[in-house]
């Protein structure tokens, strides 16, 4: 059977604790079977190839075995290198002139695209394959507010990477 490559983007992971560091993550996705398993940068991107097709079955496995493997648990949204692929291709942003842009990964698709009023710090660029593209004045708000503001549109089932670090996850897949 062939190999189908994938990101888990887990959320909440912070490298200052030793269980959460790309070594140990690596280590933790060998043990669950994956195959060339590397990270792309310490916040909680791994690559990793599996026989399996089925996104929703990969989060699911990942987010039983890492408790067990690492002892700290993690909401993980698996993309395939199809989907970042396509998403990277749309580039929302090549006419973005302010802000940094990021995009917001869904475990259940959104139940609505854009950000309610008073969010003036971001640009909505709308939903492009089912990620939210956006973009955010740091000059105006800090990240860990714009990350609360996400949250609470949305709901906790989110992760949030920089178009940059997308396009650094796809060029190492």
């Amino acid at each position: 059977m062939g190999k189908n490559t994938f990101v888990a983007l887990l959320r909440g992971i912070m490298p200052m604790n030793p269980n959460m560091q790309s070594a140990k993550l690596k280590q933790a996705f060998e043990e669950m079977g994956f195959k060339n398993v590397r990270t792309v940068i310490s916040s909680g991107n791994v690559i990793f190839e599996s026989s399996s097709n089925d996104s929703q079955a990969l989060e699911s496995k990942i987010e039983t075995a890492l408790p067990k493997l690492l002892g700290f648990s993690s909401s993980t949204i698996v993309e395939s290198k199809e989907n970042i692929q396509r998403l990277l291709e749309k580039n929302p942003f090549k006419n973005a002139v302010k802000g940094k842009p990021n995009v917001t990964f869904f475990k259940q698709p959104p139940k609505r695209s854009e950000l309610p009023e008073g969010s003036k710090y971001f640009k909505s660029y709308g939903l492009v394959g089912g990620v939210f593209c956006y973009t955010v004045d740091l000059d105006v708000v800090k990240t860990p507010e714009a990350m609360l503001t996400l949250e609470k549109n949305f709901g906790k089932g989110i992760t949030t990477r920089t178009w940059q670090t997308v396009e650094r996850i796809f060029a190492k897949m």
